[in-house]
């Protein structure tokens, strides 16, 4: 799904570059010089959730290696398709969250606005891949009812843009929503959770910025990065922009099997975005969402790996590790988990 846009210079640059990306299986694996052999079938895992990769990202990815950490996020596989006990298609209680479509209340003095369901790419753990966007997200319409449940809740202080990825908007539509929060004296905080500025670093426009450094509102953008090679100097150019525009970097990742279960690798990645102006803020243990449970690690394996990070990292670089459970006000840290 790309996103309207009323500019035509934004519509051939980050528009372009997401239209040109990855859709299909085979062509993605011919591009990385893998053969379709080396990798389980992904016939029926793509035809449950696509397959959506940017072509910039997928450049960061080894050829001919099909384990490469990047590659294995995002590829389809017969593994999806397997039971496994606990894992369902709404892990993190969403739907009981819900206040009205698109508009969802868990946390004291917060509220997160599903803004859209596209993304411009499919990450095979994503908790929401079985999110019904179709229904439940804050369409026109819908966004009127926000802003009056807003207006209603002089409680909520901070306001969390989500999806799919908000910055699929156009910067026309998001400079419209960041207006209209504006206008609600309570609201001191803005967050936008974003896998864009990582995977399709052409969406840090000049234009975007500007919506962003216009806005009066604190803002907060928490990124998602797994993997130190997924931060390139185009990401790190973009981020840089952001941060002129006085919006404070954040990077939450999810703890993955096979891709960051090591404490070199998190290490890395940890020091690389500090390099880029970025600390680290969740490690999050995976969200047992249906289709992914080949990417969890035992709890033992966890722990070990959390002593292994508080030993090489500084405290401001080590992400805080939380699960989320449905029905629990807040991030569950690892060391109140159950073993």
């Amino acid at each position: 799904m790309i996103p309207e846009t009323g500019s035509r210079v934004q519509a051939s640059a980050w528009q372009k570059a997401l239209a040109d990306g990855f859709s299909d299986v085979s062509t993605l694996l011919e591009y990385l010089q893998i053969e379709a052999s080396a990798v389980a079938d992904h016939t029926l895992a793509s035809q449950q959730f696509a397959l959506r990769v940017p072509q910039g990202f997928a450049e960061l990815m080894r050829k001919g290696d099909p384990q490469d950490p990047l590659l294995l996020q995002i590829l389809p596989t017969a593994n999806e398709m397997d039971p496994a006990a606990g894992f369902k298609s709404d892990p993190v209680g969403d739907h009981k969250a819900e206040q009205s479509p698109g508009l969802l209340r868990k946390y004291h003095g917060r509220i997160l606005i599903i803004t859209t369901g596209a993304c411009a790419v499919h990450c095979r753990y994503c908790f929401r891949r079985h999110y019904p966007y179709t229904r439940a997200t804050a369409t026109a319409s819908q966004w009127r009812q926000v802003m009056e449940y807003l207006r209603s809740s002089p409680a909520i202080e901070e306001v969390i843009l989500s999806g799919g990825d908000p910055l699929m908007a156009s910067d026309d539509k998001l400079a419209g929503w960041l207006q209209q929060l504006e206008a609600l004296p309570q609201i001191k905080r803005l967050r936008i959770h974003t896998r864009l500025p990582v995977v399709l670093p052409q969406r840090i426009t000049e234009e975007l910025v500007a919506v962003l450094q216009r806005c009066a509102i604190n803002k907060v953008m928490v990124i998602h990065a797994n993997h130190p090679n997924e931060l390139a100097p185009a990401v790190a150019d973009g981020l840089e922009k952001l941060a002129t525009a006085g919006v404070t970097l954040l990077n939450q990742s999810v703890l993955l099997k096979g891709v960051n279960d090591s404490c070199d690798t998190l290490a890395r990645l940890s020091y690389r975005l500090f390099e880029i102006g970025v600390l680290p803020y969740y490690l999050h243990l995976l969200d047992r969402v249906e289709g992914a449970a080949h990417f969890e690690l035992d709890e033992s394996a966890i722990r070990i790996l959390q002593q292994q990070l508080l030993t090489e990292l500084p405290g401001y670089l080590m992400p805080r590790m939380v699960r989320e459970i449905a029905g629990v006000p807040f991030k569950t840290p690892l060391q109140g988990c159950p073993d």
